[in-house]
């Protein structure tokens, strides 16, 4: 009697593997990996700083432009007004990236232990 078993097996290409493969980590529960972690960290550290910094600069641009409105269309009665409402949006605009520099640079000390200790590992 023969013993063999006949069996099919069948390979998908590269291709199809690499889109099974794909298709599976969206079923799969999330796991983070420590340089996944690493990168997420490092993103938190300047997003609050950036988003900041942007509110003020497209606030005081808004600023300057009134400043500019009351100056050149209403110049007869608001142009010292104007002016000063100009100076206002410009000193916005020139607070805009030192406020960045300082959340940042609070945000990454407030990180700096967690940051350091996944590189730690990860440099093992």
């Amino acid at each position: 009697m023969d013993d063999k078993q006949e069996t099919f097996t069948y390979q998908y290409s590269a291709k199809q593997q690499e889109e099974v493969r794909q298709i599976r980590q969206k079923y799969l529960p999330r796991e983070e990996d420590p340089m996944e972690q690493l990168r997420r960290l490092d993103r938190s550290a300047s997003r609050p700083g950036t988003i900041a910094a942007l509110a003020v600069g497209i606030l005081s641009a808004l600023v300057l432009g009134v400043g500019m409105c009351c100056t050149m269309v209403w110049g007869d009665t608001l142009f010292l007004p104007g002016v000063f409402i100009g100076i206002a949006g410009l000193a916005g605009i020139a607070a805009a990236y030192p406020l960045y520099t300082h959340i940042t640079r609070k945000r990454r000390e407030a990180l700096a232990p967690e940051i350091l200790r996944l590189t730690s590992a990860l440099l093992k």
